[in-house]
C-alpha cells in the first residue's frame, strides 16, 4: 500500500494532538463517567479487551487491549459462566453504548499508538481468523476509533459490506477523507445512533455470522475458534 506523506507523518501528529486536547479538555467527563460506572456496574470501571491492530514488521496483526468504560455487569451463572450479554447490558450502559461515551479510553490507545482517529474499527481476534487474506488488508493501517463503514451503518450493516468499506479507506484514505468521516461521525454520535443488530444487543461475531448463513461449515467454524485462542495465548504470554 502506497502511502502519502500526510498517512505517513502527519497523520499520527494530529493523532497525538487531538487526544491529548480531547483527555484534557474533557478529564471531568472522564471522572463523571468513571464514578457512574462504578456507581451503578461496579469495579473495574476500565474494560479491556485484546484486539488485532496494525500489521508488524513480522507481517502479523499486532493484538493490542482496546480500552472502553465498563457497559456491563459480571454477572454469572450457576456454573460461573457468563450470563449472555442481553442480561447483563443494563439500561445505563446501553446509553453509554448508545452515546458511543463508552469509548472515550480509546484516546488513551491513540496515544499509545495502537488506533488512529479515522481507521478500520478494530474488531475482535475471533473476528479477524475468519476474514480473508483480502479481507485482511484492512489491518495496513492503524485500526480507528471511527471508519467508512461506521458513518454508513455501523452494525446495522452485513459484516461483508462493512470490510468492504475498510477496503474502500484503504483506496482512499487521505486528509479529505479523514476529515469527511470525522465530521460525519461527530454528526452521528450527536443523533445517537444505536450499534445493535437484529439478533442480540452488541453485535454478531463474523465466525457466528457465516455460520449461521452457511458460509462456512461447523469444522472451519471450531477451527477458526481454535486459531483464535491461540493467538490470544501467545499474547498473553508475552
Amino acid at each position: 500500500m502506497k502511502q502519502s506523506i500526510y498517512m505517513r507523518y502527519i497523520k499520527r501528529l494530529l493523532d497525538i494532538l487531538c487526544a491529548l486536547a480531547a483527555m484534557i479538555l474533557f478529564c471531568w467527563l472522564y471522572a463523571l463517567i468513571a464514578i457512574l460506572v462504578r456507581t451503578k456496574l461496579g469495579s473495574p470501571v476500565i474494560f479491556k479487551q485484546p484486539r488485532p491492530g496494525k500489521v508488524g514488521r513480522d507481517g502479523k496483526e499486532t493484538i493490542f487491549y482496546l480500552y472502553k468504560f465498563r457497559s456491563m455487569t459480571n454477572e454469572r451463572d450457576e456454573n460461573g459462566k457468563l450470563l449472555p450479554d442481553e442480561k447483563r447490558l443494563t439500561r445505563f450502559g446501553q446509553k453509554l453504548r448508545d452515546t458511543s461515551l463508552d469509548e472515550l479510553p480509546e484516546a488513551w490507545n491513540i496515544l499509545r499508538g495502537d488506533m488512529s482517529l479515522i481507521g478500520p474499527r478494530p474488531q475482535l481476534v475471533r473476528d479477524m481468523v475468519f476474514m480473508t487474506k483480502e479481507q485482511r488488508r484492512r489491518h495496513l493501517v492503524r485500526p480507528g476509533l471511527s471508519g467508512l463503514a461506521q458513518i454508513n451503518g455501523r452494525n446495522g450493516i452485513p459484516w461483508e459490506k462493512k470490510l468492504d468499506y475498510d477496503l474502500e479507506y484503504l483506496e482512499n484514505a487521505g486528509f479529505a477523507e479523514d476529515l469527511k468521516i470525522t465530521l460525519t461521525t461527530v454528526v452521528k454520535v450527536f443523533k445517537t445512533e444505536s450499534i445493535s443488530w437484529e439478533g442480540g444487543p452488541t453485535g454478531e461475531d463474523f465466525g457466528d455470522y457465516l455460520l449461521r448463513t452457511g458460509k462456512i461449515t461447523e469444522e472451519e467454524y471450531r477451527a477458526g475458534q481454535e486459531e483464535a485462542l491461540r493467538l490470544l495465548a501467545e499474547r498473553a504470554a508475552h
